[in-house]
């Protein structure tokens, strides 16, 4: 049997019987390098043309397109603002009583309120003695009797202590009055 016979397109001519092309006609490659990369990804462009793959980076990858360029900025004010704020004591909750820095903290538990003072030396000639306190709920003015707790500690030299008492009642806030011989504080705080 003849092989060319058993072809399914044998009827077909497939190419010029005398091997020549005429006159403007041009030889199609159908794996012609230059059509195939038209529509080929820019990764497979890019490795054709022999360029250098860009090198990971942080800060390219933070930039590369203009959301992440906007979110970068968004996340470099963010915290540049934040560093302001508690820079000008804006996230401070203590406070200072000659020389002495103050933090307040309390916790209600069945029917009363436990305080916590913890006590910061900052200089070397700060306040060392008696400290009263007096504890109260926050007054409304159609309020005409509210309770109020005294308590007394002393301020050593220590670089830190900490103080805790109880105060027989509960409240949403608080007002604490601190007074040692020469300076008064009002602090309001909201017990956790």
């Amino acid at each position: 049997m003849n092989n060319e016979q058993n072809r399914p397109n044998a009827k077909y001519s497939l190419s010029n019987p005398d091997g020549k092309l005429k006159s403007g006609e041009k030889l199609t490659f159908y794996y012609d390098r230059e059509r195939r990369l038209e529509n080929a990804p820019e990764s497979v462009k890019k490795h054709y043309n022999n360029e250098q793959p860009v090198r990971f980076g942080l800060l390219q990858s933070l930039i590369a397109d203009k959301p992440r360029r906007f979110l970068l900025i968004v996340i470099v004010l963010m915290c540049v603002g934040i560093l302001a704020l508690s820079f000008f004591g804006y996230f401070d909750t203590s406070y200072i009583l000659d020389g002495n820095q103050i933090n307040i903290t309390a916790t209600g538990y069945e029917g009363t309120t436990i305080v916590v003072l913890r006590k910061t030396v900052k200089n070397k000639d700060a306040y060392s003695g008696a400290v009263d306190m007096a504890v109260s709920v926050v007054v409304l003015p159609e309020q005409d009797q509210y309770p109020v707790f005294y308590h007394r500690v002393f301020f050593t030299m220590e670089n830190e202590e900490v103080y805790r008492f109880a105060v027989p009642f509960e409240a949403a806030e608080l007002l604490l009055v601190v007074q040692n011989e020469k300076n008064t504080l009002n602090i309001k705080f909201k017990p956790e």
